[in-house]
């Protein structure tokens, strides 16, 4: 990989697995330390590997840089506290070399208990999951205000605040007891589930799919499997809608880097093993009584990755559609019923359907209409295309959307 995107890809997948290595080793009080000592470490690398060079291993190169500046942190902290209360320091402590663990387990671990730690009830949810996709999944001010439809100064006021409070509280950095991660067990999967949905479709970045955002969000997830107390039926539902969606990762984008709709994609590319393991982890959330959104978006997502077209697929689909909208009503979850009743009951009883939702700022809205109108009325169809491509945010949508004006104008 060319130098120019070495780092912003390095930046990436490593800046969060770093930070949380290094919040442990200092303490989640000094969060934000952690954070600056990443970046700096960052800094240093645009500035020193365009003069002298790649290094051979340039994540090792980051991890060593990064441990180096905690581990400095940390003695002159403690020489500090040696010149203002030397009755409290032992001479062992200056001579003694502090250790930074940084094997792949414990970089695992320390998201997982960063995670947890960030998830604590002392701060509100908006704010666990705000800085948890900050903190340990990478995100954005801008792509954090798009999840939350707010403001990039009212999500810096929240994770100032936030952090200010973990600080206070001197929250610790561990996997809590049995009853603290149920009561935590829901943020953390809510922010695996934004970081996933962030990588399969971004709607603040240019990009048909963001891979790695995906397969972290699936590697944590299977991390909290491999942990007895949070191996759970919502945690195992999660990892099986995850696994139907990425089977379906190279279907989803053309020769051309051109992202295809459901109906366009090749079947052929689908990824069985993908598909088989997300069956696996279903079978294993049917275990026990509760019901989440996790298990019927699975089982949703399960349908999809059926070929054969046929009614029984999209009867099923409707029905999960119905249960989804009880269990947890979302207008956007009701547009997407909608394309599923179009295949049930017709394009004339999914329009008034749509129409009632009323999204005028949601340019999905508007294609979808204007798919529906197709074949009862050809004008209507293309004033609802246009409509979305006005306010399409992402060049991939105004592809799309452009592409199925001009088939019309044809």
């Amino acid at each position: 990989m060319e130098q120019q995107k070495l780092i912003p890809h390095l930046f990436r997948t490593e800046f969060r697995k770093i930070t949380a290595v290094l919040t442990r080793f200092l303490g989640i009080e000094h969060l934000e330390l952690a954070e600056d000592l990443v970046s700096e470490t960052f800094v240093l690398a645009l500035e020193t590997w365009p003069h002298h060079g790649i290094p051979d291993n340039p994540s090792a190169w980051l991890y060593t840089v990064a441990k180096n500046k905690a581990k400095n942190q940390l003695k002159r902290q403690q020489l500090f506290q040696g010149k203002i209360r030397p009755d409290l320091m032992n001479e062992s402590d200056l001579s003694q070399e502090p250790e930074l663990d940084l094997s792949p387990k414990n970089i695992t671990d320390s998201q997982l208990q960063m995670l947890f730690a960030i998830c604590h009830p002392v701060i509100s949810v908006e704010s666990q999951i705000g800085l948890a996709l900050r903190t340990l999944c990478g995100f954005g001010i801008d792509e954090i205000a798009i999840a939350f439809l707010s403001s990039k100064e009212t999500i810096n006021k929240r994770l100032f605040r936030a952090r200010e409070k973990l600080r206070q509280e001197k929250v610790a950095i561990e996997i809590p007891g049995a009853m603290a991660i149920q009561e935590r067990l829901a943020s953390v999967l809510t922010t695996l589930y934004l970081l996933f949905s962030e990588g399969y479709y971004s709607e603040s970045q240019d990009s048909v799919l963001r891979k790695d955002f995906c397969l972290e969000a699936m590697r944590l997830t299977y991390s909290l499997i491999e942990y007895a107390p949070t191996n759970q039926p919502q945690v195992n539902a999660l990892m099986a809608l995850m696994c139907f969606q990425a089977s379906r990762f190279e279907a989803r984008i053309n020769e051309k880097g051109e992202m295809l709709l459901y109906h366009e994609q090749d079947e052929s590319q689908w990824d069985e093993a993908l598909i088989a393991r997300g069956a696996y982890f279903l079978k294993q959330a049917a275990q026990g009584n509760a019901l989440s959104k996790y298990h019927l978006e699975a089982q949703i997502a399960y349908w999809h990755t059926i070929k054969k077209d046929s009614p029984e697929k999209w009867q099923q689909i409707l029905q999960l559609y119905n249960h989804l909208l009880v269990l947890e009503y979302s207008p956007i979850i009701a547009l997407n019923r909608t394309y599923v009743l179009a295949k049930v009951k017709g394009n004339a009883v999914a329009i008034l359907e749509a129409e009632k939702l009323k999204l005028e700022n949601n340019h999905f809205y508007y294609t979808l209409l204007g798919e529906l109108y197709l074949a009862i009325d050809p004008l209507k169809a293309k004033i609802h295309l246009e409509r979305a491509l006005a306010i399409a945010k992402t060049q991939t949508d105004k592809q799309i959307i452009q592409k199925k004006i001009d088939q019309l104008k044809a």
